[in-house]
């Protein structure tokens, strides 16, 4: 499921959006849960790819097998890496099946030029190669090779990134969050249970009413939280402060005076950690003062 922290990160984008382009609130807030379906999207496009990948090795062993002057390697060909444990439990995942099948844009084409250097990429590495000359089959060694093939070529892959915003103009700024739902997806599972369920969106109502409310109380409270971030500026003019770095400010200062049993320490740090996410260097630092003093000034425990 989506966590708090990327529930956070999606109201902190609708706010964003909204003191860029204001529009009708329950637009907004509809415009919101599209965007976190959408991440969903994404996350099935992702294993598509990583079956993509088997598919196209398979294929490629039946086009060797086919050659008229046939090497040994045609006639006896690698089939570790199409056999590997984990990628045929995501290939066999029935909640991804069917996703894909009322879907078909989250299919990879195997002839796709991004899919098709990318695994040109991953059979000449060190990695692939050291894989396929092991001996036996380790659900555990499966499991380890394809979370670092993951990582490698697919999450720290900015072709692969710009592919993707050029699909779907906001995945770009959630590829990682499809990323980490992957990386859990891929550790989860196990070697004695059939992998039936994928990472939900939204957990429960009580989630989806903690971001619709979270989105509200921020706009309906802005001009009252910039005067509190305002007050707490010491040298530095509110003018000043970026867009961005104001509205994960007044977000923060929406949590912490009206969801009383989140701690503050938990609000202060997902903030901290969604301004790595979103701004400048330097404003997790800033973000983290200003939240700070706001706590012990409201004696916020």
């Amino acid at each position: 499921m989506l966590g708090r922290r990327q529930i956070r990160e999606k109201v902190v984008e609708s706010v964003y959006s909204y003191y860029q382009n204001p529009i009708k609130f329950d637009v907004l807030e509809k415009n919101m849960f599209s965007g976190i379906e959408k991440i969903y999207y994404l996350y099935i496009y992702e294993l598509n790819f990583l079956v993509a990948l088997k598919d196209l090795a398979e294929h490629q062993i039946e086009i060797g097998k086919n050659k008229y002057i046939k090497t040994d390697a045609n006639t006896n060909p690698n089939q570790k890496f199409i056999s590997n444990q984990v990628l045929i439990k995501i290939e066999e995942n029935p909640e991804r099946l069917f996703f894909t099948g009322q879907h078909k844009q989250l299919k990879w084409d195997l002839h796709d030029d991004l899919l098709v250097r990318t695994f040109q990429r991953i059979t000449a590495g060190k990695r692939y190669q050291d894989f396929m000359k092991e001996d036996g089959y380790s659900f555990e060694e499966d499991q380890k090779f394809i979370g670092k093939l993951f990582l490698r070529y697919i999450a720290e892959n900015e072709d692969f990134h710009e592919y993707l915003g050029d699909k779907e103009l906001t995945w770009y700024d959630d590829i990682h969050i499809a990323n980490s739902m992957v990386q859990k997806t891929i550790g989860f599972l196990k070697e004695d249970e059939d992998s039936r369920t994928l990472i939900k969106m939204v957990k429960d109502d009580e989630d989806r009413d903690f971001a619709g409310k979270l989105l509200r109380d921020t706009l309906n409270n802005w001009e009252s939280n910039e005067k509190k971030l305002g007050e707490r500026l010491d040298n530095w003019d509110l003018d000043r402060v970026s867009l961005m770095d104001k509205v994960i400010l007044t977000t923060a200062i929406s949590e912490l005076d009206n969801f009383a049993f989140t701690p503050s320490r938990v609000i202060i740090n997902e903030y901290i950690e969604i301004a790595k996410v979103f701004a400048t260097d330097r404003s997790n630092i800033f973000i983290n003062g200003i939240l700070d003093k706001y706590c012990k000034d409201q004696n916020r425990i």
